[in-house]
């Protein structure tokens, strides 16, 4: 029997961390602060035994854990950038992205603020620090107070690029760690804006503002009419295995897509 034992914790020992039975998430907020634990949570009814380990730090922290092999999934709301793909193929790891859901970067103010629309342009102005009061937009006077995500985000890198045309947020910005975050400090700003994604737009003491006329919404979002809509990612080393393809093709499968809704993602378009 001690034989046995000890045979046993030699061949979990050969399995190393990433066990078939268990799944190590790591990556972006926006997929791993309500989505995916939700998904877990119904994916471990359906496959008792399966455990989870999930960490929402930011995209940046899934994407260089699929490179040194410390995660079998890393949720990203970006795309890998090249020098991400460069620096995994180097170590051997080839960088395999599944769209899993598609979302809308949310513009929030406070739900006291008379302001309930912005051009792209004013949003551009704004958070690169150009216009500094809300007079200067229409509002009441007060002096702007920028909320967004920290360096770590897809998010964060997103917003530069749909918004901000790649400029550099204002120095007065707040970095803050998630988007429960950003929308906790708006709503207790009367001169608060931020943004989140669609999973937070309903959230207490804030409010959603039209861009150009267009609120992000699942039909906006699909058919990109909305200006800072965005797909988002799980990658992992090549073609998905084992557990990991498992809760892949469960998250794309119709249990897994009503989650997303439930939560407040788009589904991808099934073509």
């Amino acid at each position: 029997m001690k034989k046995t034992i000890l045979l046993l914790a030699a061949a979990v020992l050969a399995t190393g961390s990433l066990s078939a039975q268990k799944l190590v998430i790591k990556g972006s907020d926006t997929l791993g602060a309500k989505l995916v634990p939700m998904l877990a949570e119904d994916y471990k009814a359906k496959h008792p035994g399966t455990t989870f380990e999930i960490a929402a730090e930011g995209s940046t922290t899934g994407i260089a854990a699929i490179t040194d092999g410390t995660a079998q999934i890393g949720m990203s709301s970006r795309r890998a950038k090249p020098t991400e793909i460069s620096a995994a193929t180097a170590k051997g790891v080839s960088m395999q992205p599944t769209i899993v859901a598609w979302d809308g970067i949310g513009v929030i103010v406070n739900s006291g603020n008379t302001i309930s629309a912005l051009t792209k342009r004013q949003v551009e102005q704004i958070f690169a620090g150009d216009i500094t009061d809300w007079s200067q937009v229409g509002g009441a006077p007060g002096k702007i107070s920028i909320y967004t995500r920290n360096t770590a985000s897809g998010t964060y890198s997103d917003f530069k690029d749909l918004a901000m045309k790649k400029r550099d947020y204002a120095g007065s910005a707040q970095k803050m760690a998630g988007n429960e975050a950003i929308a906790g400090e708006v709503a207790k700003n009367p001169n608060g804006i931020g943004y989140v994604g669609l999973a937070y737009l309903s959230d207490p003491g804030i409010k959603t503002v039209a861009i150009d006329g267009s609120l992000p919404t699942e039909q906006t979002v699909l058919n990109k009419t909305y200006p800072y809509a965005r797909p988002t990612f799980y990658y992992t080393n090549g073609e998905p295995t084992g557990e990991a393809a498992k809760f892949i093709e469960f998250t794309l499968s119709d249990a897994g897509q009503a989650i997303l809704r439930k939560v407040g993602f788009v589904p991808p378009p099934k073509y």
